[in-house]
């Protein structure tokens, strides 16, 4: 029997939340950004879509398409316990939820038909929760697998509920365009538009060795989705495979205080995080956006790497890894962007021997910063820059 697959996606979330607690954006065109020159779109209500606004944007090219739209900041950790009550909520059906982000989920219901009565009850019970839990809509798609429970989500955006049964399934994408196929970003859409491959149906009926040769490996993955076909099962204990922060600047900066104490908040976040999932990292990373243009809006970017001896969660010996590969490369550079991400994850399994006694002072510093954040926010308390500037 095939399984029984339930993709959960929240409607524009960030807006929606801000449409929600401010009765006023309730039916306008809400950007949630911020507005600085150089900021990005997070997410856009769906009043503010009809005029080209969408996720991943330049807030310079959002407000131009919507002069009229109303430019939230982001509340991100409000997003954050948000998304706590709706996991909680999807726990209610099954324990095999797989988090894909903030406001999406993967749902394997295959053991839970019988006793909630149908994989379409679970859908209408599920969003009447999710409802209920947090005020907000969420769609739901159900199928045999994962990539057609996914489409099916957004094919019935907004607030909607669509079941595909495996026997209609291949009904279901043969009409759909191309680009509806997961990981077909806009590049490979206009690559198969080139080969004449536009609907899914023209990916179904193509020769994978010919898919192959146009578009390598990913030729063959694209007419397996086509013709329905996804094995990977929902892996509850997916983990993240990075943490990761980034700030664009609203002007153009060289080495000095400012990005040395951004790496410094950044480091400090991204352990924050590390160590309320449990988990500690061993490889750092450092993304530098530079000003350097190589097209409209396309920007050079360069990353560097290092690995810790020892995987860590602390914010300080991030920081201390991150600047260091600042000042291997911030010669002579102009920046517009920097992040800090921390890859090469595990979770924690061990406890620090008793008498090592500067990991355990570390440690009980970790404990007072994570609590100040608690109680008043991240950004409460904030890092100084790790190393002085070179003259």
């Amino acid at each position: 029997m095939a399984p029984t697959i339930l993709h959960a996606d929240m409607d524009a979330f960030y807006a929606a939340v801000e449409q929600r607690d401010q009765p006023d954006l309730r039916g306008k065109p809400v950007i949630v950004s911020g507005s600085s020159p150089r900021s990005v779109v997070l997410t856009a209500s769906y009043e503010a879509r009809p005029f080209g606004v969408h996720s991943a944007m330049p807030y310079v090219e959002a407000k131009r398409l919507c002069p009229h739209g109303i430019v939230v900041p982001p509340r991100m950790r409000l997003y954050v316990l948000e998304a706590k009550k709706i996991r909680a909520v999807f726990d209610e059906f099954t324990p095999l939820v797989e988090p894909l982000s903030l406001d999406e989920a993967f749902l394997d219901i295959t053991a839970s038909l019988r006793l909630f009565g149908g994989a379409l009850e679970i859908g209408r019970r599920l969003r009447a929760r999710v409802k209920e839990a947090t005020d907000l809509a969420v769609s739901v798609g159900i199928g045999p697998t994962k990539t057609i429970a996914k489409i099916a989500s957004g094919y019935c955006k907004p607030d909607g509920l669509l079941e595909v049964p495996a026997d209609g399934a291949e009904a279901f994408l043969r009409p759909l365009a191309a680009g509806q196929l997961w990981g077909v970003g806009p590049k490979m859409r206009d690559t198969l538009q080139r080969f004449g491959l536009t609907t899914v149906g023209a990916i179904a009926d193509a020769d994978p060795e010919y898919l192959e040769r146009r578009l390598g490996s990913m030729g063959p993955a694209l007419w397996r989705m086509a013709k329905g076909l996804d094995e990977r099962q929902v892996d509850p204990e997916r983990e993240r495979k990075s943490y990761g922060e980034e700030q664009t600047f609203a002007r153009d900066l060289r080495d000095g205080p400012e990005v040395r104490r951004t790496i410094a908040m950044q480091a400090d976040d991204v352990a924050r995080r590390l160590r309320q999932e449990s988990r500690r990292g061993r490889t750092i990373t450092l993304k530098m956006k530079l000003t350097e243009r190589l097209a409209p809006g396309k920007y050079r970017v360069l990353t560097r790497r290092s690995t810790l001896a020892a995987p860590t969660d602390d914010g300080k010996t991030i920081a201390d890894a991150a600047v260091a590969l600042w000042e291997a490369s911030c010669g002579g550079i102009s920046i517009r962007l920097i992040g800090v991400a921390v890859s090469n994850v595990e979770k924690v399994e061990t406890q620090l021997g008793l008498f090592e006694e500067a990991p355990q002072r570390q440690r009980a510093l970790n404990r007072a910063l994570d609590a100040l954040a608690a109680r008043f926010g991240e950004g409460a308390v904030a890092r100084g820059a790790v190393h002085r500037p070179r003259k």
